[in-house]
């Protein structure tokens, strides 16, 4: 490899760090979209930068671009959430499973006792999102198993706590105001109207007593996740 070549490089490598900057912080376990916005942290390591300010495409730049997006998604959603914590709903955002890898976007608590398992979801909103036979559609796509996990996180949830949770994918993106969608016993509304939709839910739901001693034990046994 020629002197002239080396020094490029190494040009391009000082720029490409300089113009990106440092990786910001390591965002705080338990905040919205945190675990996701760490994994994408983690997979932009310094070659990764380089090759992306060299407009270099990568796999985990592209990895890295989905989990930040889903992170932006998860903020959103808790954004239109804050309502209910004033009405005495208890949100535990970014939850872990004592086991496994998998979490819980957001757990949310109503004063009537019911718990629901929020998956936040951001999709492009230029393909339409429907239900046909049974089934799950974005565009042309059958996106009928990604709801799979949160299948299993609501089993979990509902194993750890002793509990009958709510499962609902609070969708970023290609669903209208005003549109529900039901599909395997899962709901899924729209980002915008989530106050008013779980309210609405909520008052369909049987009274639970559930004093200050559940949502500690709630908070004990489902903390913030960390990646193990």
């Amino acid at each position: 490899m020629s002197v002239l070549l080396i020094a490029a490089i190494a040009a391009a490598a000082f720029y490409a760090w300089n113009r990106l900057g440092q990786p910001g912080r390591r965002p705080k376990p338990g905040t919205p979209g945190a675990s996701a916005l760490a994994r994408a942290q983690e997979l932009r390591t310094p070659l990764v930068r380089l090759a992306t300010a060299l407009n270099i495409p990568t796999q985990a730049a592209k990895l890295a671009d989905r989990y930040e997006a889903g992170a932006n998604g998860e903020r959103y959603v808790a954004g239109h959430l804050a309502p209910l914590q004033k009405e005495g709903w208890t949100l535990l955002p970014d939850r872990g499973f004592p086991y496994g890898d998998a979490n819980v976007d957001m757990l949310a608590i109503s004063p009537r006792g019911t718990v629901y398992v929020l998956d936040a979801k951001k999709w492009a909103a230029r393909y339409q999102l429907r239900v046909k036979d049974g089934r799950l559609w974005h565009g042309k796509r059958d996106v009928t198993d990604w709801l799979g996990g949160l299948h299993y996180a609501t089993r979990t949830v509902g194993r750890l706590l002793s509990v009958q949770p709510v499962p609902v994918v609070v969708m970023v993106g290609p669903l209208r105001r005003g549109v529900q969608l039901r599909v395997e016993g899962i709901r899924i509304i729209p980002a915008e109207d989530v106050c008013d939709a779980l309210r609405t839910l909520d008052l369909q739901q049987l009274r639970r007593q559930r004093g200050p001693y559940f949502i500690d034990f709630a908070a004990r046994v489902l903390p913030p996740y960390t990646e193990r």
